[in-house]
């Protein structure tokens, strides 16, 4: 009886063994084959088609979520919905000659932007660049008239002044530790006080450079059709992507943005921060004087007041174009869509018919917009949605 017993258990073991393995074989975790050749090809093909379309599905999500994410789509969108917007009241908006025009007035402000773009992706601000637009036509004019030099003269002189106020500008920052806010703002002051000095406030006349090479060189126009484009807009196209190639594929532009991002972390690893930044400085001072030279040769008029206020907007051309604020994050595209999104709004609503005085207010409902949604963007990319 114990014997039938302990044979009885031993092939109940045998049994549950060879069903378990049965189980995890392969054969045992194939689905049942379908009973014809039809069904089975029917079934190959479905899931053919499934991961055929997959890829694509998401690799379109993706570039779609990648487009929003970029910093530049923002004002991408609010530059396009300007151009519909106006254009729809005004016809005129996108005439040959208003496109003109825009463009005249876009390109001496842009070059500032452009500079800027770099000084604040480093981390600092430059607030005397308005200054120097208005200080680089006076003394360059002042030696041209007086008879002391030629206009290239003047006009390298007149460069060389600037660069060198850029350098002290950058040489307070970082070896006396200011912040360049406070510094730039006292240069500011200082190069204003001293344009008017020297001309006693009155404008210096300019409507002797009609012949001269130089002005032709910077400010000469032609005509393409009803378009009259001036040599000053292919001095911008250059400057555009010369610094999008510097800041973007170059090691100096990724000195910037490491000075900018964390100069601590960029100086241990053999940046040398400071020089990087007065570099920026004389850069920003440069394109300043440039721009403000082109635009006493265009207006036949060097006023020691020209450039009043520009430093501002050219901050908001900067940060609605998506620079941070902070540093350590630039964009040359997102800045040039900037420059085109406040000049058009300035064009566009004298067009319209809205008083010119009200600019403010829509500039500063921009900057505010575009400051909330970069802040957005920002915080969808650290949770990493």
């Amino acid at each position: 009886m114990l014997l039938r017993r302990l044979t009885t258990r031993t092939n109940r073991r045998a049994n549950c063994s060879v069903a378990k393995a049965a189980f995890h074989t392969p054969s045992g975790l194939r689905p049942p084959s379908p009973p014809s050749g039809e069904g089975r090809s029917a079934s190959i093909d479905t899931s053919a088609n499934a991961i055929a379309r997959t890829p694509l599905t998401l690799e379109t999500r993706t570039l779609l979520q990648r487009a929003i994410a970029r910093s530049e789509f923002g004002p991408f969108v609010l530059l396009a919905l300007e151009l519909a917007g106006f254009w729809s009241i005004n016809h005129d908006f996108l005439s040959a000659q208003n496109i003109s025009n825009t463009l005249v007035f876009t390109v001496e402000l842009g070059l500032i932007a452009l500079a800027m773009t770099l000084l604040m992706t480093a981390g600092e601000f430059d607030l005397s660049v308005g200054s120097l637009f208005g200080f680089a036509p006076v003394v360059m004019w002042t030696l041209f008239n007086s008879g002391a030099t030629s206009l290239a003269i003047a006009f390298l002189v007149a460069m060389v002044a600037a660069a060198l106020i850029g350098l002290v500008n950058g040489w307070f920052v970082t070896r006396l530790k200011i912040p360049s806010f406070l510094v730039t703002l006292g240069m500011l002051l200082v190069v204003r006080g001293t344009a008017l000095f020297v001309t006693d406030g009155f404008p210096q006349r300019t409507w002797s450079a009609g012949n001269q090479w130089l002005a032709n060189l910077l400010v000469g126009d032609f005509f393409i059709g009803g378009f009259r484009i001036y040599m000053s807009l292919f001095w911008f196209i250059g400057a555009v992507f010369i610094t999008g190639y510097l800041l973007t594929q170059t090691r100096f532009g990724n000195w910037i943005q490491a000075s900018g991002g964390n100069a601590s972390a960029a100086r241990a690893r053999g940046v040398n921060v400071d020089k990087v930044k007065v570099a920026l400085f004389a850069v920003s001072a440069v394109m300043s004087a440039l721009a403000g030279i082109i635009s006493s040769i265009r207006t036949s008029a060097a006023n020691p007041n020209s450039g009043t206020g520009y430093e501002l907007e050219v901050i908001a051309m900067v940060v609605i174009g998506g620079t941070a604020l902070t540093g350590g994050r630039g964009t040359i595209l997102g800045t040039v869509l900037g420059i085109f999104i406040l000049r058009i709004m300035r064009n566009g609503i004298v067009l319209i018919g809205v008083p010119g005085l009200a600019y403010n207010i829509f500039i500063g409902a921009i900057i505010l917009g575009m400051m909330a949604l970069h802040s957005w963007l920002e915080r969808r990319h650290q949770a990493g949605a």
